[in-house]
């Protein structure tokens, strides 16, 4: 799609529909992380909801109808899938409710695969590897299946006693990359950990004061997952290091 079909939305000073184009406009945006694109259908529905002709429900009601009439036939084909998050994640991102826990994390990730993954909302039970392309094929350190609790639970512990108060705004934005790069690393989901780590950070950004309504997200989903992956990774002997340097230009 050539034609940004959300950038008319953004610049308009309703703030109902600039509101809901933003929210459109990250949540398909954000299906870049694991190479998604959505349907033409999508953007229409998604158009229908900023006009006030139909309620975020509606929206979601009607691509279900769509895809049980239209059922893919290539299982490779993950556009139903693409489709389905990112009305869930414009839901989500619409919503003013927030609490900063691990079960609101991991009810975030319930929301937006239910019924896509057989695991939403479950933590993983077996340890991972994945081939990142930043990395050549090389693969994070994910955290350990028999520790994604107790390491889930100890991060948001530490980052709730953790007092902003006389940063500068350079130390805040490093920071939170350490936050969100360690939230990420954890891994605590088979799949999507990507999209739900987005989602919730982009709600907590919220709650600190931070406008996230701009397309960082929306535009950069990838280089937002490729940052996360350089802040994770160590290959001493080649002198790579581990570094928050890219995310911290990513919230810049």
């Amino acid at each position: 799609m050539d034609k940004d079909p959300f950038k008319e939305y953004i610049k308009q000073s309703e703030p109902n529909k600039r509101d809901k184009g933003y929210a459109w406009h990250t949540a398909i945006g954000l299906q870049a992380v694991d190479g998604l694109k959505t349907s033409k259908y999508l953007i229409d529905t998604a158009i229908k909801n900023i006009e006030g002709d139909i309620s975020i429900d509606e929206a979601q009601e009607l691509l279900n109808t769509y895809y049980e009439e239209n059922p893919k036939a290539d299982t490779e084909d993950r556009t139903e899938e693409a489709d389905k998050v990112a009305v869930r994640i414009a839901k989500i991102l619409s919503e003013k409710a927030f609490s900063f826990t691990p079960n609101e994390y991991i009810s975030i990730h319930k929301k937006l695969f239910a019924g896509i993954y057989g695991h939403a909302g479950k933590l993983r039970d077996y340890n991972i590897t994945k081939k990142e392309w930043v990395l050549n094929g090389a693969t994070v350190l994910y955290g350990s299946a028999s520790e994604l609790r107790a390491t889930l639970d100890y991060d948001f512990a530490e980052e709730k006693k953790f007092s902003y108060k006389n940063l500068s705004m350079e130390e805040i934005i490093h920071h939170l990359a350490i936050f969100i790069s360690r939230l990420w690393q954890i891994h605590v989901f088979g799949e999507g950990n990507t999209r739900t780590t987005a989602v919730f950070f982009i709600k907590y950004l919220r709650t600190l004061g931070f406008d996230v309504t701009n397309d960082i997200f929306a535009e950069n989903a990838w280089y937002f997952r490729n940052a996360l992956v350089r802040a994770n990774y160590n290959d001493l002997k080649n002198g790579v290091h581990e570094t928050t340097e890219y995310l911290e230009l990513f919230l810049r």
